[in-house]
Formats: C-alpha cells, structure tokens, sequence
C-alpha cells in the first residue's frame, strides 16, 4: 500500500525509508518543475517472447487468437479516445490516432499472419518479428522526432502481446487513489496517460524515451514534472516508495531524507507561483527593457497542437511539421489529405504565420517505393533531397500548401538546403505547382513566402546564396551543431559532446543572424536553443529577433525576454564570441543570465 508522503520520512541520520537508504538517479528532465509523491510501478509486456512450432491443424486457431488480439487492442485504443477528458491536450487524441494507424499497419496486421501459416510459428513470435522489420525501418530516419517513434511502435506491439497472453489491457489503478503518485515505468504511452486520468499523479519518470517521445510531449503538454531515458528506474525504485521528481536538473530523489524533502517542498512551492505568474504575461507584448520587439512562436507536430499555440499567445506557427501525415504507412497521403490538415491550422491561427515545413524524411520503407537502404542516413537522401528526387510527391505537397494558403498566412519552410542547385529546383517546382492551380482555377496566397532552414554548416556560410533567393531563413540549431560539431545526441556514446556552448557553434550561430539580418532577410530559431530559457539572452544579444518553440515553453521564454537588458546582452555575447576556453563561456552564460 502506497504510504502518506510526509509519514514515510525518517529523520534518522541515515535518510532511509523503511531501511532503504537515500539515492539520487540522473536523466532526461522534459517538462520544468519538481513533483513529490510515492513511486506507483507500472509493469509492462516484453517485446522477448517464447518461439515454438505449432501443428498444421493449429493454425487456424492460432490466426484466429491472432486477429482477436488484435481486435481487442483497437477496441481499447477506441475506448480509451472517447475516455479523454474535456480540456485535455490536444496531442492526446493525436496520439491514439497514430496508435491506431500502427496497429492497422499490414507489416503488425497481416504480415504475421503469413509467418504464422507459411513458418508454422506461434501468434506472438510472429508478431515479434514483424515489429522488429518495422523498428529497423525507424533506426534509418534521421530526423530524431521521428525516429523516437519506434517507441510507438513497442507501445502498440506490448498492448497486442499482452491481449495474446490474456494479461489485462488497462493498468492497475494505484492503491491508494487520493495520494499524490510518481508513474514508474520503462515507458508510458498515451493510452496509459489517458487511462489514469481520473488518478491524482504528480509526475512520471520512464526508463525510455527522449526529449521528443510521445511521454515527453504529453509531460510538457500536460505541465507534468517528468523525466526520461532513466534507463534502470524500473529496477531500482521499489512500490511506494517516497520520490522526488526534479524534473529542470533531470535527477530522482529515491527515500529523501528530512532536510532534503523540506527543501524542495519550499522549492516546488516557489516553481508553482512561479507558474501562475507566467499565465499572467499571456496578453503582454513581448519585448526587451529598452522596448525592442521579439517575436515568439510555436512548434506544432499535429495539427490539433495549434489550439495549445494559440492558447499560449503564439505569434505565430514557426514551424508545423509535415512527417507526421507520411508516417508509417502504405500508401503516401494524397493532395486532399494534407490540404485539409494544412488549412486546419492556417484557419485557426488567421493572419498570424503558419510556416509548413516541407516533408524531412529520410529514404526508408515509410515511403511506399523508396525501400533503398542507406549507409549514412545522416548524410544520406533525406529532406529536400529526397524530395526533389521524387518530384511528384513534392508537387503533391506543394499544391496543397498553396491551397491552404488561401485560408491564412501560410508560408513554405524547406529543410536541409545546402546548394544553389537545390534552391533552383525548389523555385521551379513551386512555380510549376502554381501553374497547375492556375490551370485548375484554384485559388491561392500568390505572395507566399518561401523560407528555407540553415541546419547544415556549408549552408551558413554561403549564407548569400539564401538570402537573395528566399524571403525568410529559419535556423535548425538540432541539426547545426549536430553536424557542425559532428556529434550523434541520441548516441548514448557521444551524447555529451553536444555543446551548444562550443566556440565554433556560437561563431556559426551569430554568423548567420549578423549575415541574415544584414540582407533584410527575417531570420527565426526554430531549434531547441530557442526554448532553452537560458539561451535566450545569448541570442538576443546576437541580434536575434524571432523565436520558434513548443507552445509550453513561451511564457517562460516571454518572461525571459522582458526582464532582458538588449545592450547589456550584447556586451556579453560580444566578449562570448571572442572567448575559446569553456570555463570562460560558462562563466559568461551564467552572467548574461544573472
């Protein structure tokens, strides 16, 4: 039984509860804040699963179990939609809908089925080795978003496992309802989010995921204290045991001791006003001390993420990814598909900009037909390559941005440019693209601009090539220090090499915003250095105007701004931009930040 927060507390000298002694386990924070609550352990199917050969008279019951698993999965998916409560996030549904689309996937619904009748193999196995084609489909992708939705993948694969094994589809309620609880788990999908929702829980720590896994962008979405990639939680952390979720420096306090639990008691209720006073700024004009304006916008993956844009006083869309259409299935979207999404938000947000990014997938077996298999998919066709190498597919996408221009300020954002060659393409297939509406007689927002994103370093520093073809650059800080500094971040190995502190990403950086805004040309962040409170400064002493991030960042990022000395700002940069030792830089960084 889950034990009353307070009351588990010893104040012996060794800080242990019930005989554990005090520990502290180091992850991903994805959401700001501290919760405070005893450990509910959430357990889960394993993708390990028994192989054994079953009769030829068998198989016939064995694909009926098969096909009745998964049945019962979509059922509960559909029941757990109709189960979101009113005001939740938006991603939500976005989520369990993508769930579906998995499930109803042919390589988890059919293709085992094949394997089951041709290899004599049971249900379950089969269902394995499918989800493992499948997952090495997700290892190809580069961008790092879609390739943490391998883990959607497992989710939907673990939820039909447990209905072959009989184990129940929704989780155990926690044994004590009215206590403030921690989710302990490997990982958490949607659907389990959902299913606790009439459970009172501060915060929820996973062994998997990243900073843009569905569990990452539900916690910020939701404003719930979380923590990811913890790799062995699960393990460690027993039932009930009292947990301190310090989501902001991304570390777990295992059975704090008095004196610990007192201070972050008084540390969370510091954060929580903190919180309530950011509401307060919604309706603010965003601008530094000295009146200078600053432009702050959303990123959105689904298109119902636009509400909770709005919501937060967004300026603007910055950045609405297009993948999330292409993902995971057979057949590619058609024309009227992305349009209807396309003009879903272009409606909501009204005169403000909703800049569409062109598709940024890599070359994998997600896009119907292009199942070549690259060594380097980093390096490889991915982005706008991969879109001018299958022109028709681009002009698909490109009618129906310009159609959904029609219903607001939509503007086109085209990933991965490197070369002037590239660029030519991309007018004339645009051009081309009006053409065939004009044709139609379909109408569209003649004077839409064209942005294109400076991720990779040959692309900064023949910036000139940009700015006198495009109307807008929007800088993808992820992708441009990944490649500048030659570092994988989702590589465990290597992850701490990625600096967005390294003299050479700073100097590439204010290269960039210096040369962009020299050229008249409107210049935007729209990486995670632009929801990274503590870079914001930093950039605008750069001479950075716009800012592109997820929706729960904003208000922070506003407060941030208005409480922001530009001149001051810019000294500091100034002597930043000179300075090659990293004590030095850190030591600045905490100065501009003081």
């Amino acid at each position: 039984m889950l034990r009353d927060p307070v009351a588990a507390v010893q104040s012996g000298p060794s800080g242990a509860v019930a005989g554990r002694m005090s520990f502290t386990i180091h992850g991903i924070g994805v959401s700001q804040g501290i919760a405070i609550g005893c450990a509910h352990l959430l357990s889960v199917a394993q993708l390990e699963v028994s192989h054994y050969q079953v009769q030829p008279d068998e198989v016939a019951e064995e694909l009926s179990r098969f096909d009745a698993a998964i049945a019962r999965v979509r059922a509960e998916l559909s029941a757990a939609a109709a189960l979101i409560p009113e005001g939740a996030p938006a991603e939500m549904e976005g989520f369990l809908n993508l769930h579906l689309m998995i499930l109803a996937d042919s390589t988890l619904s059919e293709a085992p089925k094949e394997l089951i009748r041709t290899q004599l193999c049971n249900a379950a196995y089969a269902l394995t080795q499918q989800a493992e084609t499948l997952l090495e489909q997700f290892e190809r992708i580069e961008d790092e978003y879609l390739r943490e939705r391998k883990a959607d993948v497992i989710q939907v694969v673990e939820r039909v496992l447990k209905a072959l094994s009989g184990q129940p589809g929704h989780l155990p309620p926690p044994p004590q309802p009215d206590a403030d609880i921690i989710l302990v788990a490997r990982d958490l999908s949607p659907t389990d989010v959902i299913l606790f929702k009439g459970h009172r829980f501060a915060g929820f720590i996973t062994d998997l995921g990243g900073t843009t896994s569905h569990t990452a962008i539900l916690a910020r979405s939701l404003g719930i204290p979380s923590i990811v990639a913890l790799h062995h939680a699960h393990q460690l952390i027993r039932e009930g045991e009292l947990l301190v979720v310090d989501s902001t420096q991304g570390v777990v306090l295992v059975n704090p001791d008095a004196a610990a639990l007192a201070e972050y008691r008084l540390r969370q209720a510091q954060s929580r006003l903190e919180r309530e006073k950011l509401y307060l700024l919604k309706a603010t004009r965003a601008a530094t001390l000295d009146g200078t304006r600053v432009e702050l916008l959303a990123n959105i993956e689904l298109p119902d993420e636009v509400d909770r844009a709005r919501d937060h006083a967004a300026a603007g869309i910055g950045l609405f990814r297009s993948e999330f259409l292409f993902l995971g299935r057979d057949e590619l979207p058609d024309e009227d598909e992305q349009f209807e999404a396309y003009r879903h938000v272009a409606s909501v947000m009204g005169e403000r900009p909703v800049t569409i990014r062109t598709l940024d997938l890599g070359a994998d077996k997600h896009l119907k037909g292009a199942a070549r298999v690259a060594p380097n998919p980093a390096l490889g066709l991915r982005a706008i390559r991969l879109c001018l190498a299958e022109p028709q597919m681009f002009l698909r996408q490109l009618r129906a941005i310009l159609r959904a221009s029609n219903y607001g300020n939509v503007r086109i954002l085209v990933p991965m440019l490197s070369t002037a060659h590239e660029l030519r393409q991309t007018l004339e297939l645009i051009a081309e693209a009006k053409r065939s509406l004009d044709a139609a007689g379909i109408p569209y927002r003649r004077d839409m601009a064209v942005g294109g994103m400076i991720e990779i370093p040959a692309a900064a520093l023949a910036l000139r090539t940009f700015t006198r073809g495009l109307d807008f650059l929007s800088i993808g800080t992820n992708d441009l220090i990944q490649y500048t500094l030659a570092i994988d971040r989702t590589d465990d190995a290597v992850a701490y090499l990625y600096d967005p502190l390294h003299p050479a990403v700073l100097r590439l950086l204010a290269h960039i915003i210096r040369r962009a805004t020299a050229a008249g040309v409107p210049v935007a962040v729209c990486g995670e250095m632009a929801g990274e409170v503590g870079f914001t400064r930093v950039l605008l002493g750069m001479g950075l105007r716009q800012f592109s991030m997820h929706p729960a960042n904003l208000l922070e990022v506003k407060q941030r701004v208005l409480t922001s000395d530009l001149g001051g700002a810019q000294r500091v940069v100034a002597q930043m931009l000179r300075t090659e030792d990293p004590d030095k830089l850190r030591a600045l960084l905490a100065r501009i930040n003081g």
